[in-house]
């Protein structure tokens, strides 16, 4: 295990911002094909291009050394990667020990098989991306999706003592009809809600300007029936948190376009091919794999430093007539 430099426990960027949150897609790989995520037919990483779990977990201690707190999983889907249940354990070890929380961004899919043994290995809560609860329009979104499976899983974390926060990316036309049913069924479920607004990564094959839909719109129709008290309450990403009239549940909101939140930005993100990426909106990144493949974990550290001097002050997302996507890269390299 890398041990923490007592006077390298903080990493701040060039403008001094604190860098807490590691983002870790484990896999570019996924068992869905969401519209907005990822293009219908992908192309997906030779085997040796992806880290190992060996050095995903080598490169994590040191983001820990250096003064990572809380590291969340991501994809592509995290569960879809074979012997995904040894790295869990590995970074689990850490809890408590430098690392305050281990988290994950799932579809849901496979939950069922894997909701027990994430409990026991010390993630406590989970973000499950479900945007429609009906069966035919979730096929429709994920491109052939089954809900079943997520509503198994769902059933599995909650009988393994995980919390779950539910993602709802709101979609114009898609499932903006939807949005204040699925806050009640959260609701009733105990489940935390965030929406989030669609952001223009990789070309996907979708217009995204034809279903961008602004949170300010949903907030104020939310607000038709229930009203919403905002919360200090922070769980290390960029939500914003409100209590809802009658719910003993919190609803984030992920406003990139509307509300630009970059401005107190703590987190960085891996890709399962050991590139750190400072911002989701840019392309800028610093290749660790070559790094740490040829010269191991003392040729790693410098790169930190490298990295956090080129985190943008913000990222450039646009959507509109004749607008591009912000980045080459699907959300689903970066994990959004």
């Amino acid at each position: 295990m890398v041990m923490a430099d007592p006077a390298r426990t903080m990493m701040t960027d060039g403008l001094g911002r604190r860098i807490s949150y590691l983002r870790i897609s484990v896999t570019d790989r996924c068992d869905l094909r969401c519209r907005y995520c990822m293009a219908e037919k992908m192309q997906f990483l030779p085997k040796d291009q992806v880290l190992t779990l060996e050095e995903i977990a080598l490169l994590a201690d040191l983001f820990i050394a250096r003064g990572i707190t809380k590291i969340r999983l991501t994809g592509g889907e995290p569960l879809v990667r074979r012997d995904i249940g040894d790295l869990v354990r590995r970074m689990g070890r850490h809890i408590g020990a430098g690392l305050e929380e281990l988290t994950l961004t799932t579809n849901g899919t496979r939950l069922a098989e894997h909701a027990e043994m994430l409990a026991d290995a010390g993630v406590r809560r989970i973000n499950v991306s479900l945007d429609s609860r009906d069966p035919e329009r979730f096929a429709h979104v994920t491109r052939g999706g089954k809900i079943d499976q997520v509503f198994t899983g769902l059933a599995a974390a909650r009988a393994a003592g995980l919390a779950v926060k539910i993602n709802m990316v709101a979609l114009k036309g898609v499932n903006d009809d939807e949005i204040l049913s699925m806050l009640r069924w959260c609701g009733e479920e105990g489940f935390d809600l965030t929406l989030i607004e669609t952001m223009p990564l990789g070309d996907t094959g979708e217009d995204r300007t034809d279903h961008y839909l602004p949170l300010t719109h949903v907030a104020d129709l939310i607000r038709a029936d229930y009203a919403l008290t905002p919360l200090s309450h922070r769980t290390g990403g960029p939500a914003r948190y409100h209590a809802v009239q009658g719910m003993g549940i919190k609803l984030g909101l992920i406003t990139p376009l509307t509300q630009n939140f970059c401005a107190d930005c703590n987190r960085i993100r891996m890709t399962c091919e050991g590139k750190i990426f400072m911002c989701l909106g840019h392309e800028d990144h610093v290749d660790f794999k070559a790094a740490l493949r040829e010269g191991g974990l003392p040729a790693v550290e410098p790169l930190i430093d490298r990295a956090l001097r080129l985190k943008p002050a913000a990222h450039d997302f646009r959507i509109g007539a004749g607008e591009g996507a912000a980045t080459r890269r699907h959300m689903s390299v970066t994990g959004g």
